[in-house]
């Protein structure tokens, strides 16, 4: 039986909108270094990472959840920093459960993909268990409402966070991360990989990141018809095809300052979807049954503004989505000068 958690009991109330992303929109801001992409900006500029915690709930987010995504110990081992490790974690829990507690919402602890698992070797995967397992540890003297396991691509790995989320007393939210492939790393289907998460005692299961809008729900729509737990969809908000149907696969030929001609991870720009695709597919994903709806790597607040309004709801940055009819150029408004409706019509 999983723990009672707020999140849950706001889940038999209805869909939660979930707002991620916050290492790609960091990056844009100039406080995240791609490539090595360790959230060192919570320790050095800390108000930044508070300011787009309160810009995310004010646009309809009902979670705030810790940056300590790629915040474990082998990534701070790669940059040199093992050292920050404990400060680092410590530092982005309390920032996002004083936001939390600030705004009424729920806060969320995060562990992710080590990069490190493929499966069979036993030291190493007790290595990732240690590291799940402090990270955890953290997350919970922090008072988090639950864990968020995020982008495993290995569905190993994923049962490997579960437990460790699980034997913690906190509530486990697992998503796996799909590529090209409808499966996951070690060839397991993602109906297969759903189960043995919900067997493991995750309380709320699906797919975050690589894949964007569209490309992510017929995997999502197995899921849901797969497990009896609420299901989680937050894709990434780039325009993705059949053929390219994650983003890191979308290809640019004017991307080749990248040095490979893929658009991943730093010129996205292009193929950024707007607000209006986004609640499309809000509306879309709710009605397929999912439970817990968000954006991954390269939401804005705008863009979980367009989705918290998709399925009914008026948060507080409703009060500034646009109105054209108030435009010099477009609107209706009493007194707008006919010749600039005219001139409108000539842009």
């Amino acid at each position: 039986m999983a723990p009672t958690s707020k999140l849950l009991q706001k889940l038999a109330d209805g869909p939660v909108v979930v707002a991620e992303g916050y290492l790609f929109e960091l990056e844009r801001r100039g406080y995240v270094q791609a490539g090595a992409y360790v959230p060192e900006v919570v320790l050095e500029h800390p108000e930044k990472v508070a300011e787009l915690h309160r810009e995310f709930v004010r646009a309809g987010s009902d979670v705030v959840e810790a940056f300590t995504y790629y915040g474990h110990r082998e990534k701070m081992r790669v940059i040199g920093k093992e050292h920050l490790l404990e400060p680092l974690n410590r530092n982005a829990l309390r920032i996002a459960t004083g936001i939390a507690a600030e705004t009424g919402t729920i806060a969320a602890g995060n562990i992710c993909n080590t990069n490190l698992y493929v499966g069979g070797d036993d030291a190493e995967d007790r290595f990732i268990r240690a590291i799940f397992d402090e990270q955890i540890g953290w997350a919970a003297d922090a008072g988090v409402d639950y864990i968020v396991a995020e982008t495993m691509a290995y569905a190993g790995e994923a049962l490997i966070a579960t437990k460790a989320i699980v034997d913690a007393g906190l509530t486990a939210v697992v998503t796996l991360a799909p590529h090209q492939t409808d499966r996951t790393r070690e060839g397991w289907s993602f109906t297969d990989a759903a189960r043995r998460i919900e067997d493991a005692g995750a309380s709320v299961i699906g797919l975050n990141c690589h894949r964007g809008l569209w490309t992510i729900m017929p995997l999502i729509e197995e899921i849901r018809a797969a497990v009896s737990v609420p299901v989680a969809a937050l894709p990434v908000p780039y325009r993705t095809t059949d053929e390219h149907k994650t983003f890191q696969a979308l290809e640019d030929p004017l991307a080749a300052a990248a040095g490979n001609g893929r658009a991943f991870p730093t010129a996205l720009d292009p193929f950024t979807v707007n607000r209006y695709e986004v609640a499309d597919w809000g509306r879309a994903a709710v009605a397929a049954g999912v439970d817990y709806v968000g954006l991954c790597c390269g939401a804005g607040p705008h863009h979980i503004r367009a989705l918290a309004e998709s399925i009914g709801r008026t948060p507080e940055g409703s009060a500034m989505s646009a109105d054209m009819t108030k435009h010099a150029l477009f609107g209706d408004y009493e007194g707008i000068k006919a010749e600039n409706q005219a001139h409108a019509t000539r842009m």
